[in-house]
């Protein structure tokens, strides 16, 4: 049971982690071609990651809501649900 809850644990830190690197690998790019450094780049970075992160979705708030989810709960599906979206959606 356990080593079964550790694969899952592992494997969902690894596909959050695949979209977070390649957000900080462009923004990186980004940060270098503008010739930034230090706290200026850091910033910029910052930044830049949060531009890239997926608007969350009002129709998955709305779910959240009628779950009557809270907290940590309802960030995580709201944040799921999100993602699921965007990955359905018809890319141009």
């Amino acid at each position: 049971m356990k080593k079964s809850v550790l694969t899952a644990l592992v494997t969902a830190c690894a596909l959050f982690a695949g979209h977070a690197f390649a957000a900080n690998a462009e923004c990186e790019a980004k940060a270098t071609e503008k010739k930034l450094a230090g706290a200026a780049k850091a910033s910029f970075i910052k930044k830049c990651e949060t531009d890239a992160a997926p608007a969350l979705s009002p129709a998955c708030e709305k779910a959240a809501t009628e779950k009557k989810l809270a907290g940590a709960a309802k960030k995580s599906f709201v944040k799921k649900c999100t993602t699921d979206e965007a990955a359905a959606a018809p890319k141009k």
